[in-house]
C-alpha cells in the first residue's frame, strides 16, 4: 500500500502537468491579431459605426425637401342640405355632403439657400460622426497595445519570480546541508527559509498579476469574459524621431478627433446660414385632383386646382432672429472648442514624445544593472561559498538581482506602451 505522501505527491505532479498542458494547448495570440479582434468585436466601435450610418439617413432626410409630396385623402362628409357657413376652422366646402377622394401634390420650389446650406450641414455632420469612428477605432487600439505590453511585462516578471524562488530554494538546501555539517548556524538557514517565503508570497502575487493582465487583454478586445490565449513577444519599433515639432503637425493634420471638431464646426457654421435663411421667403406649387362619387347634386363629379404659393415671414415675435443667434454662438463655440484641443494635442504630444524617450534611455541603464546585479550575487555567492561572507551579504545580492531582472523586463514593455501611447497622440494609430 502507497504512503499518503506519495499520493499527495503524484496528486501535485498531475495537476501541474495538467496545468502546463493546458498551458500547451492555448492558442498563440500575436498582437495584430489581437488588434484585428477588437476592431471585428468591440461594442464600442460598433456604436460609433451605428452613430455614423444614423447620421448619413439625416442628409436624405434634408434632401427629400428638394422631391414633391404627394399625399391621397378619402373624404366623407354629411351635412344639413343648404348649410354654407360653419364657425371655427371647417371650410364652406365641408359643408357639403359628399363622398371623395383625391390626391394633394406639393412641390418647392425656391427656399434661396435654406435648404441647401440644411443638406451641407447633415453631409458635414456625417462626416464628423465618420471621424468619431476612426478616433474610437484608435482608441481601442491604444486600449489593446497598451493592455498587450501590461501582459507580456506580467509574465516576464512571473518568469522572474519563478527563476528567483528556485534560486532561493536551492540555496535553502545548501545552507541547510551545510548546517547540517555544523559549517553554518541555524541563523543563517532562517534567513534562507525566510527569503524562501519572500519568494513565494512574490509569485503568488506575479500570478494575480498576470490572470489580471490577461483579464484586462480579453476585455480591450471586446469579450465580456477572459479568453484562453498565449501572447508572443514584440520587437522594439524604429528609432524615435528627434523632431516634436515634426510630430505636432502631423498630430494636427491626422488626429480622427480634430477632424470631428472641425467638421462640426463647419456644419454649425452651415446651419447657422440656414437659420439666416428663415428671413427668405419659399415658393411652392400646389396641385390637386380628384373625384366625388358620391356628393350633393351641386357640385361636380370631379375637381382639379393647381397654384403656387409664396409665403414672406414678416412678424413672427423674433424667433427666427433668435434660432438665427443661438446657431451663430453654437458654431463660435464649436470653434473655441477645436482650437482647445488643438493647445492639448500639442500637450500630449510633446509629453509623451518625452515620456517615450525616458523610457527608452531606461533600456540601456537596466540592461547594465542585471549585468551589475549578476556579478555582485556571483562574487556574493564566491564569498558565502569560502565563508568569508555571510548570509545577509549573499541574501541581498539576491535581492537586487531579483530587483533588477523586473526592472530590465518591465523597461522594455513600458517603453512599447510609451510608443503607443505617443502613436495615438500623433494620429497613427487608426
Amino acid at each position: 500500500m502507497k504512503s499518503r505522501p506519495a499520493y499527495a505527491w503524484r496528486s501535485v505532479g498531475l495537476a501541474c502537468a495538467a496545468a502546463f498542458g493546458a498551458a500547451w494547448a492555448q492558442p498563440p495570440l500575436s498582437l495584430s491579431e489581437a488588434e484585428q479582434t477588437a476592431l471585428r468585436n468591440h461594442p464600442r466601435i460598433a456604436a460609433a459605426q451605428f452613430q455614423a450610418q444614423a447620421n448619413g439617413f439625416a442628409v436624405q432626410e434634408i434632401r427629400s425637401a428638394y422631391l414633391p409630396t404627394v399625399n391621397v385623402n378619402v373624404t366623407g362628409a354629411g351635412s344639413d342640405r343648404g348649410a354654407v357657413l360653419s364657425a371655427g376652422a371647417v371650410t364652406t366646402s365641408s359643408l357639403y355632403s359628399r363622398g371623395s377622394s383625391g390626391f394633394m401634390a406639393n412641390q418647392l420650389i425656391a427656399d434661396f439657400g435654406r435648404t441647401s446650406n440644411l443638406e451641407r450641414s447633415a453631409r458635414l455632420r456625417t462626416a464628423s460622426a465618420d471621424s468619431q469612428v476612426v478616433s474610437t477605432r484608435a482608441e481601442v487600439l491604444l486600449e489593446v497595445r497598451q493592455t498587450y505590453y501590461q501582459a507580456l511585462a506580467a509574465e516576464s516578471v512571473l518568469k522572474v519570480a519563478r527563476a528567483t524562488l528556485d534560486l532561493r530554494r536551492l540555496t535553502l538546501r545548501q545552507v541547510t546541508a551545510l548546517a547540517q555539517s555544523a559549517l553554518r548556524s541555524t541563523l543563517d538557514v532562517s534567513f534562507a527559509q525566510v527569503n524562501v517565503s519572500q519568494a513565494e508570497l512574490d509569485l503568488n502575487r506575479a500570478e494575480d498579476q498576470a490572470r489580471a493582465s490577461h483579464a484586462e487583454l480579453s476585455a480591450a478586445m471586446g469579450y465580456s469574459g477572459d479568453q484562453p490565449y498565449s501572447i508572443t513577444d514584440e520587437p522594439l519599433p524604429e528609432a524615435l524621431s528627434p523632431d516634436v515639432n515634426e510630430m505636432i503637425a502631423e498630430a494636427m493634420r491626422r488626429r480622427p478627433d480634430l477632424n470631428a471638431l472641425e467638421y462640426n464646426r463647419e456644419a454649425l457654421e452651415s446651419y447657422a446660414e440656414a437659420e439666416k435663411d428663415l428671413r427668405n421667403p419659399s415658393v411652392n406649387a400646389i396641385a390637386v385632383a380628384g373625384a366625388a362619387p358620391v356628393r350633393d347634386d351641386r357640385l361636380p363629379r370631379t375637381y382639379s386646382a393647381a397654384a403656387v404659393n409664396i409665403s414672406i415671414p414678416v412678424l413672427n415675435g423674433g424667433l427666427f432672429k433668435a434660432r438665427r443667434e443661438e446657431a451663430e454662438s453654437d458654431a463660435a463655440a464649436a470653434h473655441k472648442t477645436a482650437d482647445d484641443l488643438a493647445v492639448r494635442i500639442a500637450r500630449d504630444v510633446r509629453v509623451a514624445w518625452f515620456e517615450a524617450h525616458d523610457a527608452f534611455l531606461r533600456l540601456d541603464v537596466t540592461a547594465r544593472l542585471v549585468a551589475q546585479a549578476n556579478e555582485s550575487l556571483r562574487l556574493a555567492q564566491a564569498r558565502y561559498d569560502a565563508a568569508l561572507g555571510s548570509i545577509v551579504e549573499l541574501n541581498q545580492a539576491q535581492l537586487n538581482q531579483t530587483s533588477a531582472e523586473i526592472a530590465a523586463a518591465s523597461a522594455k514593455y513600458e517603453y512599447l506602451s510609451r510608443r503607443a501611447a505617443l502613436d495615438y497622440q500623433t494620429g497613427v494609430l487608426r
